[in-house]
């Protein structure tokens, strides 16, 4: 990006997630002075690494797709390579028991209609229904008049319990990290519009090599400091105040302010800013739902026969292998996306069923070590008609970036990343524009 503002324009950019980082690279780019302020010890918010016993982990798995051409672009702007950090694989989903999904690496739309036809582990009954339920979606544009749940919306289509269960419930859940019985139907058509619908590469799985912090957060606050920023790690924002024409952050000034705190934090900034009293009190009656990520040490022996297999029953919803994309072998993380049955079980129940299930499909016996990590508000819930501020205030130099904000996605690191993006471009079009003084 050009540089158009003047280098004395100072900037706060309140969290240090994917959102506050690319709003923080943007506006870098753009010739402010940026000062990230972050409360945890690490970047990247609900997307990070983290050491327990002497391991860098993630606080959680993220599956990545083609389609998030955002996130790829910023990360080759800060010097991550893509191709390096990425396991990059043509879409295939397979989920126990017999369930899969595969596309071939043909022109779009070929790859998916050939994905459809050999989806193995469905009789011909439900393959043409889930061809048919596709179809439908794709003939009205993949919008809706009327946004309803989805798992209404596939009884309309008349999917049969089976493939709902092997295909629509699994792939619901990772997507929206909300329950089938109260997703909104329109923003899995995103979703699916995006990639499944795609070109060819849209719809290619993206495993990390390498863990979330490093993946783009690191080198983003690497880029800014090298444009004279700064990055403050365990520095919470504990007050946001209008100072004359800027703001104060914990008592310093700055000209103006992206706040990108998770919406269930944002509150605490923006508490004490009167035209963000209407904001604050709509986030803090949204529902959230969990993800659970439960970490297996096997012997170095263990893998999956591709790096991510779903199962359709139990407990366990997706199993990651981390010697196949991390070089840990035989470490085994299982993600439960969304509130379950799970939900109300003990850390130890949760590990008991989680490798009892494990044993009975692989034969994998017990592990050697065992971590349940949870984020208890790690998405909201993305439900039908769901209200979504813009990234505009009632402040123009007060704007707002994260994934829950105005936009197509659910919360993904895409959707992070465009929102920080529009954020940031926004409070830097209204300085050029002299909106404020």
């Amino acid at each position: 990006m050009q540089r158009s503002l003047n280098t004395s324009t100072h900037i706060a950019v309140l969290g240090g997630g994917y959102a506050g980082m690319a709003a923080a690279v943007e506006l870098a780019d753009a010739g402010a002075r940026v000062t990230v302020f972050e409360a945890g010890p690490v970047l990247g918010g609900r997307a990070r690494r983290v050491s327990i016993d002497g391991r860098e982990i993630d606080n959680g798995q993220h599956l990545l797709i083609g389609a998030y051409s955002e996130l790829l672009g910023l990360m080759r702007r800060v010097g991550v390579d893509p191709d390096f950090a990425f396991v990059r694989t043509p879409l295939d989903l397979a989920v126990e028991p017999g369930f899969r999904l595969r596309a071939p690496k043909l022109p779009a739309p070929l790859h998916l209609a050939v994905a459809l036809l050999a989806a193995r582990g469905l009789s011909w009954r439900e393959r043409w229904a889930l061809i048919r339920a596709m179809r439908s979606a794709e003939t009205s544009r993949w919008r809706l008049v009327d946004d309803l749940p989805v798992a209404d919306w596939l009884a309309a289509q008349g999917q049969p319990v089976r493939l709902v269960e092997a295909f629509w419930r699994p792939l619901t859940v990772a997507a929206l990290n909300t329950p089938l019985e109260t997703a909104s139907t329109q923003v899995l058509f995103n979703v699916l519009r995006d990639s499944l619908a795609g070109s060819r590469s849209a719809s290619d799985l993206l495993f990390p090599r390498i863990d979330f912090s490093a993946l783009f957060p690191d080198a983003a606050a690497r880029h800014v400091a090298a444009s004279g920023g700064e990055v403050r790690l365990n520095a919470a924002v504990k007050l946001l105040v209008r100072d004359g024409d800027g703001w104060l952050v914990n008592g310093e000034h700055f000209d103006g302010v992206v706040c990108a705190l998770p919406p269930h934090r944002a509150g605490m900034a923006l508490g004490s800013v009167d035209a963000c009293a209407p904001l604050v009190a709509q986030l803090a009656a949204w529902d959230y739902q969990p993800i659970v990520t439960v970490y297996l040490q096997y012997p170095a022996s263990v893998t999956l026969p591709q790096p991510m297999v779903g199962l359709a029953a139990g407990v366990s919803q997706w199993i990651f292998d981390r010697g196949q994309t991390h070089d840990q072998p035989g470490l085994i993380a299982v993600v439960l996306s969304a509130r379950g049955a799970h939900s109300d079980l003990s850390q130890a129940q949760l590990i008991s069923a989680v490798v009892a299930e494990l044993d009975t499909v692989f034969a994998w016996g017990e592990p050697g070590w065992r971590r349940v990590i949870a984020e208890k508000r790690a998405t909201f819930a993305a439900t039908p008609g769901l209200w979504r501020p813009a990234n505009t205030t009632a402040e123009p130099s007060l704007w707002l970036a994260g994934d829950y904000t105005a936009g197509d996605y659910p919360a993904t690191l895409e959707g992070a990343i465009r929102s920080g993006q529009t954020a940031s471009r926004g409070i830097i079009a209204a300085f050029l524009a002299g909106t404020i003084l």
